[in-house]
């Protein structure tokens, strides 16, 4: 049986609902969408004894204000946006019980981009082709394929279990959410459309994250990476992590609301355990780039893939 369990007094910024993401069509045109940092994402649904997969609610930035309509778990992980309950700081990366008529809020953001609010039994929105993941541009999925808005009531089965209160990951499992960050990349699959001087001026230059960065997408200000003819190419598909170089010579990192294929050379993917670093960057933060083999990335992946594992084991 599902129970109003918050209300919307403020949206914030962006505030969506979103799960692992919506994979498997693709091929018809429909983006994955998606969490943006989903080792955030995961590890907020497991302090509050959920599935992996269950929605939660994706907060960029400002975050909203949310009026508890019924005693709940919860559990915010990622970025520090300075969450509250009732007026006092309110604690990250550990579950609590919130209360009835007790409002929820952020204030300052004091690292990182997103936050995540997991409730224990999940939000109660339809699953569209497998996936509570709100698109926006398809306006498909969360609550009625769009942003939170103000007067929003949000639906779940509040279940309240004392084993889930309190609980917080080891911290050497907490990740550091930085303004200048290093990721590792999959060179490919077309660095013999680049020359070698602008492979080296990749892998040896710092990139900006600028304004016109968003869900879709990070577009990177920095030295310009020489071609060797063309940025074209014939439309490919793209995944997450993707890193496409337009003719102006300025990457471009595909992230969760990509669009199904591109046309533009990339150069590099990057691993997908470094993408939570990339999903909480800032317009102004920076980004350098350096080369990992594919057996070391599917080791890196294959490590994260059993921590998580692991920790439902025991929860």
């Amino acid at each position: 049986m599902t129970k109003p369990i918050f209300e919307v007094l403020k949206p914030g910024l962006l505030t969506t609902i979103q799960d692992l993401g919506r994979y498997g069509y693709q091929k018809y045109g429909i983006s994955v969408s998606g969490a943006m940092d989903l080792y955030s994402m995961k590890m907020a649904n497991v302090l509050v004894g959920n599935d992996l997969n269950e929605g939660v609610l994706e907060v960029t930035m400002i975050g909203p204000t949310l009026k508890c309509l019924h005693d709940s778990v919860i559990a915010i992980c990622g970025g520090d946006l300075s969450p509250q309950v009732n007026g006092s700081s309110a604690p990250i990366w550990k579950s609590f019980l919130i209360k009835k008529g007790d409002t929820l809020s952020f204030q300052v953001p004091k690292n990182g981009a997103r936050a995540y609010i997991s409730v224990s039994g999940g939000f109660e929105v339809p699953t569209e082709l497998g996936s509570k993941s709100t698109d926006l541009k398809a306006k498909m999925g969360g609550l009625n394929g769009r942003e939170l808005q103000r007067g929003d009531v949000l639906k779940g089965t509040g279940i309240v279990l004392k084993k889930n209160i309190g609980r917080s990951p080891h911290p050497n499992l907490l990740p550091q959410f930085k303004n200048h960050v290093k990721v590792r990349v999959i060179l490919g699959p077309h660095q013999n459309m680049f020359t070698e001087r602008g492979l080296k001026t990749f892998l040896s230059s710092t990139y900006t994250v600028t304004p016109q960065s968003n869900r879709m997408g990070y577009r990177l200000s920095g030295p310009s990476i020489e071609h060797e003819k063309s940025a074209d190419i014939i439309s490919d598909a793209v995944p997450f992590g993707g890193i496409q170089v337009p003719k102006s010579g300025e990457p471009i990192i595909l992230m969760a609301d990509r669009q199904t294929t591109g046309g533009y050379t990339r150069i590099g993917t990057i691993i997908s355990v470094d993408l939570s670093k990339v999903a909480q960057l800032k317009p102004g933060d920076t980004i350098q780039f350096d080369t990992i083999s594919i057996n070391e990335a599917q080791a890196s992946a294959i490590k994260e893939a059993k921590l998580f594992w692991l920790l439902k084991l025991i929860t």
